[in-house]
């Protein structure tokens, strides 16, 4: 799905509701997600799923067309969990 499907999905679920508003309505939403993260909050929504910032801390690898030994500097990254619900309407 994308980001304009999301949008006439707004439009027809909301008949009322113009395409710009739409569009705000999902860019606010998507903000707010952003900046929490960025703040290291967990996001739950009920029924989809959480998103969670984790961090990964440094440690060593490998070049796989190498076998170059190389570091990997510590970085943040997004865990997403899905719900039961979610994750039972996948499987049927």
């Amino acid at each position: 799905m994308k980001r304009s499907d999301v949008i006439r999905t707004l439009q027809v679920q909301f008949k009322h509701m113009r395409a710009s508003d739409a569009t705000a309505m999902l860019d606010c939403v998507v903000d707010e997600m952003k900046s929490a993260v960025a703040n290291d909050n967990r996001i739950e929504i009920r029924g989809f799923g959480t998103f969670q910032p984790r961090k990964r801390a440094t440690k060593t690898g490998y070049n796989p067309s190498t076998g170059r030994m190389i570091h990997l500097d510590a970085n943040k990254t997004i865990l997403f969990k899905p719900s039961r619900e979610l994750t039972k309407k996948m499987n049927g």
